[in-house]
C-alpha cells in the first residue's frame, strides 16, 4: 500500500473538482429550455422574445429587459440561452422576459 501525502490528496481533490465543473458545464448546455407554455413560465409571464410581450398586460415592462441583463441570469451575457435560478435547471432565452426580472448589478 502507497503512503499518500497531503500535496498528492489536495491535487487529486483538486483534479476532480476541474472534472465535475466541466461536466456541471456539459449538463447546463444540454438541459431543457423553459417553454412558454409550462405552467410556471406562464404564471411569471415568461417571453422567449422580450420584444413580444405584451405591453398592455406588463405596462412596467421594458424592450431594454431581457434574461441576460437579469439579477437571476446564470449564463453569460453572450450565451443564447442560460440558466434561470427560477426555473429549476431549464434554460431560458438570453432574450427572454418574465415578470422577475431584476437589473443585474
Amino acid at each position: 500500500m502507497t503512503q499518500q501525502t497531503r500535496r498528492s490528496f489536495v491535487q487529486v481533490v483538486a483534479w476532480a473538482a476541474a472534472g465535475m465543473a466541466g461536466t456541471r458545464a456539459a449538463l447546463a448546455a444540454d438541459a431543457a429550455k423553459v417553454l412558454e407554455s409550462d405552467p410556471q413560465a406562464q404564471a411569471l409571464g415568461y417571453r422567449d422574445d422580450t420584444t413580444k410581450v405584451d405591453a398592455a398586460k406588463y405596462p412596467k415592462h421594458t424592450p431594454a429587459q431581457h434574461c441576460a441583463n437579469c439579477q437571476l441570469y446564470q449564463g453569460k451575457a453572450t450565451d443564447a440561452a442560460g440558466a434561470c435560478a427560477l426555473f429549476g435547471g431549464k434554460q431560458v432565452a438570453a432574450k427572454g422576459w418574465c415578470t422577475a426580472w431584476v437589473k443585474k448589478a
